[in-house]
């Protein structure tokens, strides 16, 4: 009997519902290592437990059910009294918690339920029979192989000519003295005969230690078959098994199997309250809106610009009259049609700000430190897009925070300080932007350490280091391969956590700011736009040239006196706020002549790119009007210093300036004329 029930349906139903379950059970964990034996705490995470073990049982998940029902009785004993919490029953849980998303990310993946759940439930078992906890290593995977745009475009690019594209998992034998060089011995097989994509972990970190080889995925692009690969790669000595399966696209952007993923948001928590009024709409059909809504803008700017070119042309015209009226109903309705717009693409930063509470307590652990994570503003609402591009940087941020910030319990101690170090990350709305904080009360940066270890890197020459003052020299951690590390650990130290973050930054048109105080601790401060469709910009005048800047990437508009612009090495530089600023004529980069008009003073535009700041020298400031980003097309290709176009109010078009592209420009034209660069 069919009862109307799509199998499909229920199927995405149910993967919500283990999302939002396996959230709250994280959450919940999370609290009951902090809280001890909370009675209010170990109810609600039994409540969870039981309605996961229902919902899996009624989809026909047995391994899940099992697992769920495993850790319902564990849960169950601790209700009663029978059992205390402690860290290794925390630890446990939290491994019984990663199965859970091993066997939903296999779910999704349609290719059967492959982890092995027995370990972790013999250990359950062992503490239910005689307290005695039996902690056992993660069968399961324990990070995601995660794909760049350029490897996701490799498996696009495969897929479209016909080719194969197999998730190659090899586990080399623990007894072999030499994995890694084993591991290479089969990348470099694999690569004749086809192309690695990427591998876990991966291979080209020389600094990887034999101790984290053990079990490899390689994901190849080839045309033979899996019988062919397995025979092949089981004639090296020292290979224990081999698993070769195909993978499978999950979603746009997404190559999925056990270990192949591309990171994406949590999924926003289900409202309970609200579920019926909730409307779930294709993310295209969205970004299709705001395109629209976009054109709108343009044409409603349009409108108020007639009108005010008729209302000076014909006065007394009761017409014109109003048409003015009618225009400033149409900018309302578009302003409020857009607003809306904006915030259907708006998530809560609270969907990230989730993942790092789990985050921070397995660090804190393995670098056997005490931290007290402080989440403040997530309630604050930030484009989709932003959100997916942010993750990166602040996982960099938080990770450095822990291991180069947050002294060791001894050292708070010698120091004076608490032994729990106290990691505070805030979100909050100014004006057209968001602001994200990353506090830590650690032994902050120190200037001295920091020209050392640049010099000792060949980043920068001892002579130049002498002329860096302490904000400069802090900047200095954003250099590529920059790190004060003495050893290279799964954490941090081989130079490369800050470079990500100073580029995904740029990339958002963003700024990032340091403050730190040596033995007090650091903040990073980072600033965003909150959408990158529709944008506040600047207008201004080069010659007869309008241009757009970003008010994303705008710090402050100064004037200063011409005769106090003065040349160090070939560049004009002033002295702002008691820091010297590049100053500089875009007029000579874009090959148009500079303004004949003499004036007393210089209107500058000092705009931030990332942690840089430089003053671009402008003749109009025209102000401020939203602006729809249009690109610029393959027709006129990628222009250095150029993001894209916007139509202005007058029908003529306007080019957005790409502050990154702009320094880029200035420094290579710099570099090769000899001068110093910004």
């Amino acid at each position: 009997m069919n009862f109307g029930f799509d199998r499909s349906e229920l199927m995405g139903a149910f993967l919500e519902e283990v999302d939002e379950q396996i959230q709250l059970l994280e959450q919940g964990l999370l609290r009951l290592e902090d809280h001890g034996d909370s009675p209010e705490v170990i109810q609600s995470l039994f409540r969870v437990a039981h309605t996961l073990k229902g919902s899996s049982a009624a989809m026909g998940f047995e391994e899940m059910k099992l697992l769920v029902h495993k850790m319902e009785d564990v849960l169950e004993q601790l209700r009663q009294g029978r059992l205390s919490v402690t860290r290794q029953m925390v630890d446990i849980l939290f491994q019984c918690l990663d199965r859970l998303q091993y066997i939903r990310n296999e779910v999704v993946s349609g290719g059967g339920i492959q982890t092995d759940t027995r370990s972790v439930i013999e250990a359950l078992h062992n503490l239910l029979t005689d307290g005695v906890l039996t902690i056992v290593p993660p069968s399961g995977p324990r990070e995601s192989l995660v794909l760049d745009e350029e490897q996701a475009s490799q498996v696009d690019d495969a897929i479209e000519k016909g080719r194969h594209v197999w998730i190659c998992e090899v586990d080399i034998n623990p007894a072999c003295e030499m994995k890694f060089a084993r591991a290479h011995l089969v990348l470099r097989q694999l690569h004749d005969m086809g192309t690695v994509i990427a591998t876990l972990p991966d291979l080209h970190h020389l600094e990887i230690d034999d101790s984290q080889v053990g079990q490899v995925t390689y994901l190849l692009d080839t045309h033979l078959d899996p019988d062919e690969l397995d025979q092949t790669i089981r004639e090296f000595v020292d290979i224990q098994a081999v698993r070769i399966k195909p993978f499978i696209r999950q979603a746009v952007g997404t190559v999925t199997a056990e270990m192949v993923t591309i990171d994406q948001p949590p999924s926003v928590p289900k409202d309970i309250k609200r579920t019926v009024h909730m409307v779930r709409v294709d993310v295209d059909r969205l970004e299709q809106l705001m395109n629209l809504v976009g054109e709108l803008v343009i044409d409603q700017t349009r409108i108020a610009q007639a009108g005010k070119v008729l209302r000076d042309r014909y006065r007394t015209d009761e017409t014109v009259g109003d048409m003015e009226q009618i225009s400033h109903h149409l900018i309302r309705v578009v302003g409020e049609l857009q607003e809306s717009v904006m915030k259907i693409r708006m998530l809560p930063i609270e969907q990230l700000f989730n993942r790092f509470p789990r985050l921070v307590r397995d660090l804190a652990h393995s670098l056997e430190k005490e931290v007290h994570l402080e989440l403040v503003g997530q309630e604050t609402e930030l484009d989709r897009t932003v959100i997916e591009e942010i993750s990166d940087p602040l996982i960099h941020l938080i990770r450095n925070a822990l291991d180069h910030g947050i002294e060791p319990v001894e050292d708070r101690k010698i120091a004076g300080k608490p032994t729990k170090g106290t990691l505070r990350i805030a979100a909050s709305h100014q004006e057209n932007q968001v602001v994200i904080t990353i506090e830590d009360d650690g032994a902050g940066i120190d200037p001295q350490k920091i020209k050392a270890s640049a010099i000792r890197k060949g980043i920068i020459s001892e002579q130049e280091a002498e002329g860096l003052t302490d904000h400069d020299a802090i900047q200095l951690i954003y250099r590529p391969g920059f790190s004060t590390a003495e050893n290279i650990s799964d954490v941090s130290g081989r130079g490369v956590g800050m470079d990500i973050v100073r580029e995904h930054i740029e990339k958002l048109n963003g700024l990032i700011d340091v403050e730190s105080r040596v033995g007090k601790g650091t903040k990073f401060t980072i600033k965003l736009p909150l959408t990158l469709a529709i944008i506040t910009g600047l207008l201004v005048k080069f010659g007869k040239h309008t241009y757009v800047l970003p008010m994303g990437s705008v710090v402050e508009i100064v004037r200063v006196p011409e005769e106090e612009i003065n040349l160090v090495k070939g560049q004009p530089m002033a002295v702002v706020r008691e820091r010297a600023l590049p100053v500089v004529w875009l007029h000579d980069y874009f090959g148009f002549r500079r303004s004949d008009r003499q004036k007393k003073h210089l209107s500058i535009v000092i705009v931030g790119v990332a942690e840089k700041r430089l003053g671009l020298v402008v003749d109009e400031l025209i102000g401020n009007q939203e602006i729809v980003v249009k690109p610029l097309g393959s027709y006129i290709g990628k222009v250095e210093g150029i993001s894209g176009v916007t139509i202005l109010g007058d029908g003529n078009v306007a080019p957005i300036l790409d502050v990154v592209g702009v320094a880029r420009l200035i420094d290579s034209r710099n570099a090769a004329a000899g001068h110093i660069t910004v």
